[in-house]
């Protein structure tokens, strides 16, 4: 990699990290909310649900007037980093609990749908044959930026204590920083303007059996993705709180969810190169084997010895998104040019669609089956996903994939 590419991915990898900090924000902010203000779980699960619908809805008028093609990279990264900051930061003057923290929260993630796809837009101007790697390095940035905030929280404890607004308004200035660093980036020699969304052809993400077999490859990750990361701070501070217990289970459970998320980032950079060189399907089936497997053993999990529940926890960090940027390298390669925008458009809302399901079917489910059951619902998505990879594997539009590596 030269020296302006390594900059170059270097930068944007960075200011994912620090802007994406905003989409868990006030996820991690949960058991300072619960204590405080006496939250109920369904209450804390629309603080992340919330923000995936604003991400599908930011997606989706993005797409339909062409923003990320219309207006230049760096300067909507930017807009969209500030708007997203600000939105994030006027939670904390929100009555908790209330619509309106529930529709700054929508807000935020309508924005960051103006940060994550631009960023992989940016880092995909220097791709050659390293698509999965560089899509990879951008959805590890998700991961760790998502990780971040409860990283925030755990320096909030062991500084200041229980007050949810200090990480809130942490994520809201590192974005802000990441507006600036991005205006240092240098686009590469292979930009140039995506596809258009073209909504009478969505229906070709169902209707073409390549297509729709990696579609469903990636609904079956996200079923299980978003809900993991929205539930397991939950799940290590009440396991913590029993075994081994005492005053630092609320710290030890908010660092612990920390390494578990941002395991995905290095998960993500794993899985980038190993599909690059072994196969986007072979990459994709083993993920899913590794991550649906944790989802069933999991909760079984709940009050275990620290040396057998955290090495399963970040094994599962690892795993769950060892995939996810295959799937989108996958639907690159598989759908003609001019159809790319809209194809790309159709698996992103869907995806996370589905994740607001998943996000708020597991309280209830907790709640009459234990982390158990509630984990083991999860292994649905893995189990259709691991199928769908399969069958593409077998199909002849596969060799398009990663030069010919299944």
């Amino acid at each position: 990699m030269d020296t302006g590419k390594t900059r170059a991915i270097a930068t944007i990898a960075v200011a994912e990290v620090l802007a994406l900090s905003l989409w868990f924000s006030a996820t991690a902010a949960v058991p300072a909310l619960k204590a405080a203000h006496g939250l109920t779980d369904s209450d804390a699960s629309w603080l992340t649900a919330a923000v995936s619908l604003g991400f599908v809805a930011g997606t989706v008028i993005s797409a339909i007037f062409g923003l990320a093609d219309r207006l230049e990279p760096r300067k909507f990264f930017m807009a969209a980093a500030l708007l997203g900051a600000a939105a994030n930061a006027a939670v904390t003057i929100a009555p908790p609990g209330s619509i309106e923290m529930i529709l700054l929260r929508v807000l935020t993630g309508a924005t960051i749908a103006g940060l994550y796809p631009t960023g992989m837009k940016m880092a995909a101007s220097w791709a050659k044959d390293d698509m999965g790697m560089l899509i990879g390095l951008l959805v590890g940035a998700l991961a760790l930026g998502s990780a971040l905030p409860h990283l925030l929280v755990a320096l909030d404890l062991i500084g200041h204590g229980l007050d949810w607004r200090i990480p809130m308004l942490a994520a809201s200035t590192l974005a802000a920083i990441a507006a600036v660093l991005v205006r240092f980036v240098q686009l590469g020699p292979a930009q140039a303007r995506a596809s258009a969304f073209r909504p009478r052809l969505a229906l070709n993400a169902f209707t073409v059996p390549a297509l729709r077999l990696a579609n469903l490859g990636y609904f079956g990750h996200m079923w299980e993705l978003y809900a993991m990361w929205a539930w397991i701070g939950l799940f290590l501070k009440q396991s913590l709180e029993i075994h081994p217990g005492g005053g630092g289970a609320a710290l030890g459970a908010t660092l612990l969810t920390f390494c578990v998320m941002a395991s995905g980032a290095l998960g993500s950079l794993f899985g980038g190169w190993f599909a690059d060189r072994m196969g986007r399907t072979t990459l994709t089936i083993l993920a899913l084997a590794v991550s649906g497997a944790c989802c069933l053993v999991a909760g079984f999990a709940f009050a275990a010895p620290l040396w057998l529940l955290v090495p399963l926890m970040l094994i599962w960090g690892f795993a769950v998104v060892a995939d996810s940027a295959q799937f989108s390298s996958s639907i690159i390669e598989l759908s003609p040019p001019d159809l790319r925008g809209t194809m790309l458009t159709v698996q992103t809302c869907t995806g996370f669609l589905l994740t607001v399901v998943t996000i708020q079917l597991v309280a209830p489910i907790q709640t009459l089956f234990g982390w158990e059951g509630a984990f083991a619902f999860l292994a649905l998505g893995p189990a259709v996903g691991i199928v769908a990879m399969l069958r593409l594997r077998a199909h002849p539009d596969a060799a398009k994939l990663a030069g010919g590596r299944r």
